[in-house]
């Protein structure tokens, strides 16, 4: 009997250890977990906002390809009916304008691009992401949907839902295509304080006549309600682009909405004395200043 017995007690005793140090493991792992848990609970999640992957906005970029409509080639900011690149607000060469190319980028000449279109909506501006992703710049900057505002009469707007679509879809591409790319998108300028700036000037009417943004120029002069009405109708429409453009950048990290250029106080010297609708050289360079103000601020990405 003692024979048998001994073996049976020495394998409890193992069993025995074996099952303390088990118990120990695990209180210990408990206690851990505990701990890791109840740190992260009192720091309010901070631990995931400071993620070290989480993209970060550098404010010097070394690329930058510009995208948008006939403000960002400066259409009749130099000649008549033509574009003038040169003093572009984005990637002009003229230093009287200092563009935000000659700003930020070290070789401007080599890694800037001008990628915009006169006339262009916002439903061309997929096809001005397929053109940039080919360059692989480091910042992409958007300036586009006057044109879908300023249309022969307010009811050929472009529909906000559309506006937004195709401003999703754009960016959606551009981020896949271009994963680590930034965007800064400027407002769609205030159209009703053109309207009420550039109508001071009488040749400026008289240009307005050929059919400049009907929607919102046409009759400068007409105070009546249902040309105040209309005019109203435009700025909302502006308004709502703004939204649109604003609410979809916000869920991208790497974007920055710029509301300054909506808010932008200009005067008749900011316009083109060709047309006083498009910016001239003067306008070009406080574009190219709002701009480099909001790429430049610190932190994070709006």
């Amino acid at each position: 009997m003692t024979r048998i017995h001994r073996p049976f007690r020495a394998r409890r005793r193992r069993f025995a250890l074996r099952s303390s140090r088990t118990v120990a493991l695990g209180s210990a792992l408990v206690i851990a977990l505990t701990a890791c848990s109840g740190s992260a609970s009192q720091s309010g999640g901070a631990g995931k906002r400071k993620a070290p992957n989480a993209p970060v906005w550098r404010t010097d970029p070394h690329s930058v390809a510009a995208l948008g409509d006939s403000i960002t080639v400066g259409f009749d900011a130099c000649t008549v009916l033509s574009d003038c690149p040169q003093v572009s607000w984005a990637t002009g060469t003229d230093p009287k304008v200092d563009s935000l190319a000659r700003r930020l980028v070290k070789h401007p000449a080599t890694h800037s691009w001008n990628l915009a279109r006169t006339g262009a909506l916002m439903r061309d501006l997929p096809d001005q992401v397929t053109a940039a992703a080919d360059r692989r710049p480091e910042l992409v900057t958007v300036l586009m949907g006057a044109n879908d505002a300023c249309r022969r009469d307010a009811r050929s707007m472009t529909p906000t839902a559309a506006f937004r679509a195709d401003f999703a879809r754009s960016l959606k591409y551009l981020r896949r295509a271009l994963p680590r790319t930034q965007v800064y998108v400027a407002a769609v300028p205030d159209l009703l304080r053109l309207w009420s700036e550039g109508r001071k000037n009488p040749l400026g009417k008289q240009v307005w006549k050929l059919g400049i943004c009907g929607s919102m120029l046409r009759d400068p002069d007409d105070l009546t309600k249902a040309a105040q009405d209309r005019r109203t109708e435009v700025r909302g429409r502006v308004m709502a682009y703004n939204t649109a453009l604003a609410e979809v950048c916000g869920a991208d990290p790497l974007c920055r909405f710029d509301k300054s250029v909506f808010d932008y106080r200009f005067t008749g010297r900011q316009l083109s004395t060709w047309d006083w609708f498009h910016p001239g050289t003067g306008g070009q360079k406080e574009l190219a200043e709002l701009a480099f103000r909001a790429i430049t601020r610190p932190g994070r990405s709006a």
